[in-house]
């Protein structure tokens, strides 16, 4: 089994887990900067679109070095597909490639994506293998060319920063999923994953059926854990953690390896860290987020981080008023106007 950067990670394992419309490489950067999570995951990309030739879909293996240990996580369910596109992962000099096998999303589980695996575990375990073995292939020498990948998205790869050639690591592969699709049945499901040896599990503690509603069932994630012990997997949790001390908590009484944080994070960049931010220290990183996004996504349409700024925006008398506000700008100067007329001082620090 190849574990790559998962053996060389400082216990306890606190990282970012991946969020579909939110973990991109904006937010990813705000969160490294201010409190610096044990690793971060990119937001999941499909296979099939990018293995056919979809450029734009490069968009989201955009990362900076702050970030690292960086890991591509990437969805579908065609085999093939899975193999080009771990290529790719492998060139852009990512530090590991997780499989998405948790995503609830309907347009994304009813064509066999996501936690869609979850129902075909034969077909699960062949994408693990096929993505491990372009990890090998990448590691001992095959280009793009001869691994069939269309010549326009191999020429923009090439014209991508992160693009080494040279650079050849063997990247470990991992695993973020469900406890069951319409029932919990963690303990079948984990055993066949652990068949095929991922270096990493992440198990979101709800299934397919319950996608965010009611209680992640941590107890669930505990058997996992059991599992996985003396197997060389790691396992983390994932669902519910609102703050660093849970974090440590869940982990004590599972016997995880570690936790993914997601929607704790939202609006608190500092999370991983044990600084809690002022209104004003909110107000602040807004703006800034919002420059960044600008930075790394000219002509982007801004909309996208007002949900963000929704998160930022609390706790100050008027916050409903100043988020409704929010709500309407077209740009990170609008932004920055908004939060001036409840902080002032903003004006000095921006």
């Amino acid at each position: 089994m190849n574990r790559g950067f998962w053996d060389h990670l400082k216990a306890p394992i606190i990282g970012l887990a991946p969020m579909d419309g939110v973990t991109d490489s904006a937010y990813r950067y705000m969160v490294c900067k201010y409190s610096k999570p044990t690793l971060v995951m990119t937001e999941f990309t499909n296979v099939e679109g990018l293995a056919r030739g979809a450029i734009g879909m490069l968009k989201a293996f955009e990362y900076d070095e702050i970030e690292r240990p960086v890991v591509a996580q990437i969805y579908g369910s065609e085999v093939e597909s899975f193999y080009k596109v771990a290529l790719m992962n492998c060139f852009l000099g990512f530090d590991g490639i997780d499989i998405n096998m948790g995503c609830p999303a309907n347009k994304v589980a009813r064509r066999g994506s996501g936690a869609g695996l979850i129902r075909t575990p034969d077909l699960a375990k062949l994408i693990v293998q096929t993505v491990q073995k372009a990890c090998k292939d990448f590691f001992n020498g095959i280009t793009l060319e001869e691994a069939n990948i269309r010549p326009k998205i191999i020429a923009a790869l090439k014209k991508i920063d992160k693009y080494n050639e040279k650079d050849r690591r063997l990247l470990p592969v991992s695993v973020k999923t469900r406890v069951g699709f319409d029932s919990d049945i963690t303990l079948e499901w984990i055993r066949h994953l652990i068949e095929v040896q991922p270096a990493n599990i992440t198990l979101h503690g709800r299934t397919l059926k319950q996608m965010y509603m009611g209680l992640a069932n941590w107890e669930s994630i505990g058997k996992a854990a059991s599992l996985c012990k003396n197997t060389g997997i790691t396992l983390l949790g994932n669902g519910d953690i609102k703050s660093i001390d849970e974090a440590h908590q869940k982990m004590t009484q599972y016997g995880v390896d570690g936790v993914l944080v997601g929607r704790g994070t939202f609006g608190n960049p500092w999370f991983f860290s044990n600084h809690s931010p002022t209104p004003q220290e909110r107000a602040q990183a807004a703006i800034e987020h919002c420059k960044v996004f600008e930075k790394l996504n000219p002509g982007s349409k801004f909309f996208i981080m007002r949900k963000h700024l929704g998160w930022y925006c609390r706790d100050f008398d008027g916050a409903r008023e100043t988020r409704s506000k929010l709500m309407q700008s077209e740009n990170s100067e609008e932004v920055k106007n908004v939060f001036k007329e409840v902080f002032p001082a903003l004006e000095e620090e921006s």
